[in-house]
């Protein structure tokens, strides 16, 4: 993808012919990236993407037993991150983030924690 070019990220691999190639692409990305939470490959039939239509933007929670518990709406005008993160607090409980550590030379004023919903969160890339 033009996303993925080599000269912008050092991201790019040939299109996988096989199963074992995804899981190879996959694993690079998890140790290049230090990708921690689990996610699935899907099958060469691409049956998961397929199912899913995630194009042009969606999210989904998918719970411990594989059963998707949360289905946003379809973007760019139904696709709403902050929902996806208030039913994820509803459920799970707020995620409380740490202050940044101040900056030298300037001590750091006192502020208010931050709301949730207000932390901009990164652009989904294909």
């Amino acid at each position: 993808m033009k996303s993925n070019e080599k000269e912008k990220d050092n991201v790019c691999y040939a299109q996988p012919k096989t199963l074992a190639q995804r899981v190879a692409i996959a694993n690079d990305f998890t140790q290049r990236f230090k990708f921690t939470a689990p996610f699935g490959i899907d099958e060469m039939n691409n049956a998961a993407n397929d199912a899913y239509a995630a194009w042009p933007e969606r999210l989904y929670v998918i719970d411990e037993n594989g059963r998707i518990s949360y289905k946003g709406g379809m973007g760019p005008f139904h696709y709403e991150p902050k929902e996806v993160r208030e039913w994820l607090a509803q459920r799970f409980g707020e995620v409380k983030h740490p202050a940044p550590p101040p900056s030298s030379g300037t001590p750091a004023a006192p502020t208010a924690p931050a709301d949730p919903a207000s932390v901009p969160q990164p652009d989904k890339k294909s």
